[in-house]
């Protein structure tokens, strides 16, 4: 079947009569600096724009123009203050705090500084879309979200009280995420107005996530410890966890020398930010983080507190070294996950086993 993005937006937001929307999209800033991906991206940004404005003159409610604004060079990095929309140059956070729903189709991840922005207004959600690539309407965009959404639900009771997540990766290397302190969530492609919870989803959308214990606490350090190993090409990286934080990136190669530098860049980058279960069966793993990750599990280091931990813009060295980056492991990713198990006072629950989901 054809891709229907009204059918899309209607399923996802239900906008109602009254609301405003803001489409956005970063621009690189010099021809140079474009892509082809990013040009096309920009054209959907369009496309979804104009699809929004047909469905509110039927609806009753308001579509901004395209709002523009020049790229952070940074996932998790906090917007700019200005942008444009039409030729009209525009305060970013007024543009958006006036709307009720925005939708950001962009090269560089905004999920955090849109969760920022749901602390600030109630009536406000917003879906983020890093990198998404208009192959993904005939994949992880179509997907069937009732399923996507039970699927999330089954791994949310599963992590729901747990105290640790202990993963075994097909290298052999074991990790146990201190899960103590902290309540999973979903993102499962649903985001009507007024919704209780997490008002900041992805699009495609499709897993569960919890942030690790970073060791707020005085005197209970976090007890996420272990080996993670990342893998490009024939080259292997350890990461070696202690508390929660990166403490050796073991390595020889090219990948390994750039993970140090980027890490010694801030400390706050070496704090392991997340946890998660992609669950979209059709989620394609191309190389793509925004659509890889809805396929598997995956984790990520760096910001924290958009996603319910504790770790924000403020523990970072300046706002342009903030960071927040996923690794996945879902099938067709060079490492996958030989067993994943939520161990709980007096249980324990096995989610994964050779890369596949043992729940569903």
């Amino acid at each position: 079947m054809p891709f229907d993005v009204v059918k899309l937006l209607t399923d996802v937001f239900e906008p109602e009569a009254g609301e405003v929307v803001t489409v956005a999209c970063d621009v690189p800033g010099t021809p140079e600096k474009d892509t082809p991906a990013w040009a096309e991206r920009r054209a959907m940004a369009s496309e979804w724009q104009r699809a929004f404005a047909a469905l509110g003159r039927g609806r009753g409610f308001r579509v901004n123009p395209l709002l523009l604004y020049p790229a952070t060079w940074a996932n998790g990095a906090e917007l700019p203050q200005m942008g444009t929309v039409g030729d009209s140059p525009v305060a970013l956070e007024g543009v958006l705090l006036d709307s009720t729903l925005a939708v950001f189709l962009t090269e560089f991840s905004a999920t955090a500084a849109l969760d920022g922005l749901t602390r600030k207004k109630k009536d406000f959600r917003a879906a983020s879309m890093p990198g998404v690539e208009r192959r993904m309407e005939r994949s992880a965009l179509a997907a069937d979200y009732r399923e996507v959404a039970r699927r999330c639900r089954l791994l949310e009771e599963a992590l729901a009280g747990a105290v640790s997540l202990e993963v075994t990766f097909s290298t052999g290397h074991r990790c146990v995420f201190d899960l103590r302190y902290r309540r999973p969530e979903v993102d499962d492609g649903y985001l009507p107005r007024h919704k209780q919870g997490d008002r900041v989803i992805n699009l495609p959308s499709g897993e569960t996530f919890i942030v690790p214990y970073e060791g707020e606490r005085p005197g209970d350090p976090s007890r996420t410890q272990g080996v993670i190993p990342l893998r490009s090409g024939r080259e292997t990286v350890l990461f070696h966890i202690e508390r929660n934080r990166i403490v050796k990136t073991e390595g020889e190669g090219e990948l390994a020398r750039r993970l140090r530098s980027a890490l010694a860049a801030d400390g706050a980058r070496t704090n392991i930010a997340e946890v998660a279960f992609g669950c979209n069966e059709w989620a394609e793993v191309t190389g793509n983080v925004l659509e890889d990750e809805k396929a598997g599990f995956h984790w990520a280091y760096g910001r924290s507190d958009h996603l319910g931990g504790v770790v924000g813009v403020k523990d970072f060295l300046s706002p342009n070294t903030v960071l927040h980056q996923d690794v996945v492991y879902a099938k067709g990713n060079p490492i996958g996950i030989t067993e994943a198990v939520a161990v709980h006072t007096e249980r324990r629950i096995r989610v994964m086993r050779n890369g596949a989901y043992t729940l569903f």
